[in-house]
């Protein structure tokens, strides 16, 4: 993740993280019309989130997007030692 808006990203990641979300919610807090910022629509893209949208409506990190935050947190951590 090179892009300044990555952390934008992670972000969003580490929020729906911390509780799944109503795509209802998400949408309010991510969704925008910039091009230039397109962290919602960016992550759908990237398969970085589950939602079924004839099911429970909540969106969930995918196993890809866990895998991307635990590397990113990972990465983020102090050395030990």
């Amino acid at each position: 993740m090179a892009d300044p808006k990555d952390a934008l990203t992670l972000q969003m990641l580490e929020s729906i993280a911390s509780r799944p979300r109503s795509y209802a919610e998400v949408l309010d807090a991510w969704r925008t019309t910039c091009p230039r910022l397109s962290v919602w629509e960016d992550a759908c893209a990237d398969g970085l989130l589950d939602y079924d949208p004839d099911g429970d409506r909540i969106v969930r990190l995918s196993a890809r997007g866990r895998e991307l935050l635990a590397f990113h947190s990972a990465k983020a951590a102090p050395a030990a030692g």
